[in-house]
């Protein structure tokens, strides 16, 4: 049995991105993003057969899964698991906007 499709938004891409190469620079290495982008798929690839096992958010339809420092928040859709943004969660709250494009 398969679970749900993941699909990214062009913001959780970017997110994804931006934190994979802020561990290049800092450690001028790619391993450490190598292995923290296999947990986001790991991470991923569970909630596609557990959706509803996270938790909800004050957002209407999004939930969060958290890995390490970093929160995935996702909506449930009938055919896929939409991926809305990926936040580091040492950074300020004050600038997190989940529609930011």
């Amino acid at each position: 049995m398969a679970g749900k499709e993941i699909r990214w938004t062009l913001r959780a891409i970017h997110d994804k991105l931006d934190i994979l190469d802020y561990w290049i620079v800092k450690n001028r290495s790619k391993t450490y993003s190598e292995k923290l982008d296999l947990l986001f798929d790991n991470a991923l690839e569970s909630l596609s057969f557990h959706p509803e096992s996270e938790k909800k958010t004050d957002h209407e339809n999004v939930r969060i899964k958290i890995v390490r420092h970093y929160l995935i928040y996702y909506r449930i859709q009938e055919t896929c698991i939409q991926v809305v943004r990926i936040w580091d969660s040492r950074r300020d709250p004050g600038q997190f906007n989940i529609h930011r494009k």
